[in-house]
């Protein structure tokens, strides 16, 4: 029995398709739950710009992912490789707020407060 070219050019080109992705390793990603509420009084901040860069080498990568608030303050985020990640927070009337977190499980939960701004500082007051 003749098994046709086709099939076997179709048979070779799985083999090597599978041997491929066996021989990658998955990165570990993790899932973020941020939470932005008022520092006063613990109200949600909607419509908040969420940036996140991951930081290598104390350096922002160029890429980053953007998220705003819904209403409830809250934004999500998942398929981020574990490492250093830097999170800023800027909304209108508020400060805006950075840190850099460690991502190294599945899932993280965050509550950031933003704080009103300080005022300005003057000899001439």
């Amino acid at each position: 029995m003749k098994i046709p070219r086709l099939t076997l050019a179709s048979i070779a080109i799985l083999c090597f398709t599978v041997a491929a992705y066996a021989g990658k390793k998955t990165e570990p990603t993790s899932a973020i739950n941020l939470t932005v509420v008022r520092d006063v009084n613990g109200k949600p901040v909607k419509n908040a710009e969420v940036v996140l860069h991951m930081v290598e080498k104390g350096k922002e990568r160029q890429e980053g992912l953007e998220l705003k608030t819904h209403e409830d303050g809250k934004a999500e985020a998942s398929g981020l490789p574990y490492g250093t990640w830097r999170i800023q927070v800027i909304a209108p009337g508020f400060r805006t707020y950075g840190q850099d977190f460690e991502l190294n499980q599945p899932t993280h939960e965050f509550t950031i407060k933003l704080q009103k701004p300080a005022g300005q500082v003057s000899i001439y007051k």
